[in-house]
């Protein structure tokens, strides 16, 4: 009998930090620390952080995460990655997805995220959610610097999501 490998969107604890670590430190050039990590789980009245897990029979591993807030009608994603070897089925627009909708019942109209001009795969992903480039910023990131282009996904497409997503 083969083994089944299911995928499942969860709210992050705290013993997950280890693998999210190494998912973080494996995809940024300036990975965040574990105390900016710990730091994010003390702000529970905007920080929301949720892990995607595989669970294959007995066995459970952390393969992706998002960080984001929620403040007032705003989500604004800080943090999203998926473990290489996971990457391109899926994990990181079903984190979004889960993102969206957790910030959407928080009272969240509309969301925003910085994203590396050179990260092509990144802005497509948001980009086939509904995410538009709304504005530039220069010399946004470090290590090599780099510029951000903004993107937002505005009301409307935020509602479109919540429809086609129950």
């Amino acid at each position: 009998m083969g083994e089944k490998t299911t995928i499942t969107i969860e709210p992050m604890k705290k013993e997950d930090l280890d693998q999210v670590l190494a998912i973080e430190q494996a995809s940024f050039s300036q990975p965040w620390s574990r105390n900016l990590f710990l730091g994010e789980f003390r702000s529970t009245t905007v920080s929301t952080l949720l892990v995607a897990r595989t669970r294959m029979n007995d066995r459970q591993q952390v393969v992706g995460y998002i960080v984001f807030w929620t403040v007032e009608d705003e989500m604004h994603i800080l943090n999203l990655a998926v473990a290489e070897a996971y990457r391109r089925q899926g994990i990181a627009n079903k984190l979004v997805l889960s993102g969206i909708k957790l910030a959407y019942r928080k009272g969240a109209k509309k969301a925003f995220l910085e994203v590396r001009a050179s990260n092509s795969g990144a802005q497509k992903l948001y980009s086939s959610l509904g995410f538009m480039g709304s504005s530039i910023r220069r010399g946004y990131y470090d290590l090599p610097e780099e510029d951000a282009v903004v993107m937002t996904l505005e009301q409307g497409a935020v509602e479109r999501i919540m429809k086609e997503t129950k």
